[in-house]
C-alpha cells in the first residue's frame, strides 16, 4: 500500500532508471536525512553479528558448510533488524544429502533462480528472533557470488551505501514493491554483471 506522507527530494524514478544512487546529486538536506537512517540501522550492528556468529556455527555443525552473510546485512545496505542472509556453497550431486541434514533444523522455502540456467535451495530457521534466511548455492555460483561481495565491501563508499539504503527506504514506504525488489539487486549487477539474481516482488 502506498504511503503518500513519504516525501522526498529525490526523483526515484530516474535514479531507478540509472539504476544507481549517487550521493554527490543528493541535495544536503537529504543526504543528511538518508545518513541518520543509515547510522540508525547500525545501532543494531553488534546484536546482528551476535546472531550471525550463532547461526554460522549451527549451519556449520548440520552441514559441515562454511557459510557467509550474502545479504544486505554484511554489506551494511540492510533496512531491516529482524533478519540475515547466509550462503553456502554445495556440490549439486550432494542435493538430497544437504536436504537431508537440514531438514530438522529449518523449513524448506524453496527452490529459486540465479544465474544462466542454476538454481539455489532456501532454507529458513530462526536465532533470537530473528529469521535467518539459507541459500545453498553450487560451488561454482558461490564462488562468483563471494568475490562479488569482497568487491563490493571493499569498493563502494560509506557515501554510496548511505544513499543506497535511503533510496531502498523510500522505494518500500512509498509501496513501489516492485521497484524495490529490483533495486535490492542493483549493487549486485554493478558489481558483478554475471551475478544476476531473479528479483522477487514484495508485498506489504
Amino acid at each position: 500500500m502506498t504511503n503518500p506522507s513519504v516525501s522526498t527530494a529525490l526523483d526515484l524514478d530516474a535514479i531507478t532508471a540509472t539504476r544507481w544512487a549517487d550521493p554527490d546529486a543528493f541535495p544536503e538536506a537529504e543526504f543528511a536525512k538518508a545518513e541518520a537512517f543509515w547510522l540508525a540501522r547500525r545501532e543494531h550492528d553488534a546484536r546482528l553479528g551476535e546472531v550471525f556468529d550463532r547461526a554460522t556455527a549451527l549451519v556449520r555443525e548440520w552441514t559441515g558448510c562454511e557459510p557467509r552473510d550474502v545479504g544486505s546485512f554484511g554489506l551494511r545496505l540492510n533496512l531491516e533488524s529482524s533478519d540475515l542472509d547466509l550462503g553456502i556453497g554445495y556440490p549439486a550431486e550432494d542435493r538430497q544429502a544437504l536436504i537431508a541434514a537440514l531438514a530438522p533444523h529449518t523449513s524448506f522455502k524453496g527452490e529459486r533462480h540465479t544465474r544462466f540456467s542454476t538454481t539455489r535451495l532456501v532454507f529458513s530457521f530462526t536465532v533470537d528472533d530473528v529469521e535467518i534466511d539459507l541459500s545453498a548455492l553450487t560451488v561454482e555460483d558461490y564462488a562468483v557470488a563471494g568475490r562479488m561481495l569482497d568487491e563490493i565491501a571493499t569498493t563502494m563508499t560509506e557515501h554510496e551505501r548511505i544513499a543506497h539504503t535511503w533510496v531502498k527506504h523510500l522505494l518500500r514506504a512509498q509501496g513501489r514493491m516492485e521497484d524495490y525488489a529490483s533495486w535490492k539487486l542493483v549493487t549486485y549487477a554493478r558489481f558483478c554483471p554475471e551475478f544476476n539474481w531473479v528479483p522477487i516482488p514484495e508485498t506489504v
